[in-house]
């Protein structure tokens, strides 16, 4: 029997229990929804909620309708919820893949972090953790240098996400993967941000862009830029907003 066969049948397995035991104790509006999971000799599966509208990519390049600049803001925000979720368990869940094709949207247009794949709890084993493979397009420049990821490194994804969502344009299409990595991880460049773009969200995306992880905004800190710029944004006064801005952070 080929023993490196089964070797990566076990690591098929165990991806999927540590997917699992992630995902089973989350409970938040933008995460999504584990309900079980099958395991079969072929391939497990994972059971969650089924979200209609499919991935925020798909929403966002695929949608014969464009969404409105105030759904976009709506929709950064339900992702910077969903993360802020996750960083504040204990240990704090680092997800390593944000991307738009991770995450959900439902029939009510409300956006869920999906795809732990990659994640890891933040704790001695895995904050030194480099394995893994992403979509080079979202991810940091320090995971990209292939050096350690933490909670930064998810702000700049998130970074990107809210560029995409804002210029509701394909980030680096121009470019193949490899090229991204160089770029982006070794020339510093980042994403042109347009000179038409809101200027409250501008410079939103340009912190989360910032070379030194540690310069990076929180998402809690993003939440409260992010609930002021559609506050702005819609002229109503504040305290009738709050009823619909309010979720659980």
């Amino acid at each position: 029997m080929d023993t490196a066969f089964i070797g990566h049948k076990f690591f098929i397995y165990f991806h999927h229990v540590f997917q699992i035991e992630i995902m089973k104790r989350l409970r938040h509006p933008n995460v999504l929804l584990f309900m079980g999971a099958i395991f079969s000799q072929e391939k497990p599966a994972i059971v969650t909620e089924f979200l209609p509208r499919g991935s925020l990519f798909k929403t966002l390049h695929r949608n014969n309708k464009p969404l409105d600049f105030s759904r976009r803001l709506r929709m950064a925000l339900d992702v910077a919820r969903g993360m802020n979720y996750l960083h504040r368990r204990n240990p704090p869940i680092v997800h390593r893949d944000l991307k738009s094709s991770n995450l959900l949207v439902d029939k009510s247009w409300t956006v869920k972090v999906g795809d732990f794949g990659l994640s890891r709890f933040k704790d001695a084993t895995f904050l030194t953790s480099k394995s893994g493979r992403g979509t080079p397009q979202w991810m940091a420049p320090e995971v990209l240098r292939n050096e350690p990821s933490t909670e930064k490194s998810d702000i700049f994804s998130f970074g990107v996400i809210l560029w995409e969502l804002m210029t509701e344009s394909i980030p680096w299409s121009n470019l193949n993967s490899l090229q991204v990595v160089g770029v982006v991880g070794f020339m510093n460049r980042r994403l042109e941000i347009p000179e038409n773009l809101d200027t409250r969200v501008s410079p939103i995306i340009r912190d989360c862009w910032q070379s030194n992880p540690a310069l990076r905004p929180s998402f809690e800190d993003i939440i409260q830029r992010m609930t002021d710029v559609i506050l702005s944004f819609t002229g109503l006064p504040a305290r009738k907003n709050t009823a619909i801005l309010s979720n659980t952070i």
